[in-house]
């Protein structure tokens, strides 16, 4: 018998092991893989390519602090090396076991190294071989679990085409249902630009959900960070900078008018400020003075027909975020295993007082309609 899915996580991760590339690539890439190296302060960063290495300040304890997630009494612990991470992140046998502590019955995974291979934009071919590795290798971690494990695949944006074979390969080929892009510009293209047409066209014609995910020291431009050189002030800047600028491409540049049945889902930068950028948007609609978009519909319905956002269990607005906007438009993320990741989210959520109604469709619908899960 299927499990019950009724407690969904939308946006935890995976931590690739340090090899996966260099086992996934096809051959005549292999020299070219992405792979851990330790920088000039000696701590572990990512080397994306060949004479590109992601740069990290001497403050940093290196990337092995991406799977500090907390322990089961809520201690941090903060590995010196990535591989020394929470182990779940890794491998899915020991995932499963956290999951259960914590009740959650499912979880959509996102990469943690491969958040960077974005940065590649000048040479497609590559950007796709390092896609199709990981997405072969997130196949294979997510078949122990088929039920309660799915893999979202990632898209290499440096090339429509590519980025529209890759899509497919991922939906017919390894069975799955979404993928997840960048907020940021690729190269000088940001996501509204009309040649990514035939992306969204492709993705609403195979009911394929495309989830936008930030993600920290992106190595690509972001919003803020020429104002904001801290980590706390730069993850908190830049993360929703980033995907304000990504809900205005969808709602108010174009594309969900265009593509009404596309999927789209905003992650991993809270949620409480899309209630007043949906009202800033109407306004800019609203008035005859402002609007020059063409749009046909206004972009809170537009929202309200296709769209998601993820909150974090720490916000208080909550409440506020299920009346507006509804909460089956609603996920929520452990970001299991990162350090400002969750323990026991759904724990976190059940003590916002919500009524047991509205608790159980945010805790499962809003995944299910984005994620297409019968």
């Amino acid at each position: 018998m299927a499990r019950e899915l009724n407690v969904i996580d939308a946006d935890g991760h995976v931590l690739e092991p340090p090899d996966l590339w260099e086992k996934y690539l096809e051959p005549k890439y292999r020299d070219r893989a992405p792979r851990i190296v330790l920088n000039q302060y000696g701590k572990e960063t990512l080397q994306i390519e060949p004479g590109r290495i992601l740069p990290m300040p001497e403050s940093s304890s290196g990337i092995g602090a991406s799977g500090a997630f907390g322990a089961r009494e809520s201690r941090k612990v903060f590995p010196k090396r990535y591989i020394e991470a929470r182990q779940g992140g890794f491998d899915p046998h020991a995932r499963i076991p956290d999951m259960d502590a914590e009740g959650i019955d499912a979880a959509f995974l996102y990469p943690t190294l491969g958040l960077f291979i974005a940065c590649i934009d000048d040479d497609p071919q590559l950007a796709a071989a390092d896609c199709r590795a990981y997405n072969r290798w997130l196949a294979d971690y997510c078949k122990a679990y088929p039920d309660r494990l799915f893999g979202n695949a990632m898209l290499p944006m440096a090339s429509v085409e590519l980025a529209i074979e890759e899509m497919r390969f991922a939906v017919r080929e390894l069975g799955m249902r979404s993928g997840f892009i960048r907020p940021n510009p690729y190269g000088k293209r940001t996501l509204h630009d009309r040649s990514l047409y035939p992306l969204w066209e492709e993705a609403q014609n195979l009911d394929f959900a495309i989830a936008i995910h930030g993600g920290a020291a992106s190595g690509m431009p972001s919003l803020g960070e020429d104002r904001f050189r801290g980590f706390a002030t730069g993850h908190c800047a830049t993360h929703t900078f980033e995907m304000m600028a990504a809900a205005m491409s969808f709602l108010m540049c174009g594309i969900c008018d265009k593509f009404p049945r596309l999927r789209v889902a905003f992650l991993e930068a809270g949620g409480g400020w899309i209630t007043g950028w949906l009202d800033r948007m109407d306004r800019h609609f609203d008035d005859v003075g402002f609007n020059d978009t063409r749009l046909s519909t206004r972009p809170s319905d537009a929202f309200r027909r296709q769209c998601f956002i993820s909150f974090e269990p720490t916000e208080t607005s909550l409440k506020l975020l299920a009346e507006h906007i509804g909460p089956d438009h609603i996920l929520w993320a452990t970001d299991y295993p990162h350090p400002d990741g969750f323990i026991d989210a759904p724990g976190m959520i059940r003590k916002m007082g919500l009524k047991p109604d509205v608790l159980a469709v945010i805790m499962r619908d809003g995944a299910r309609r984005f994620y297409g899960l019968n």
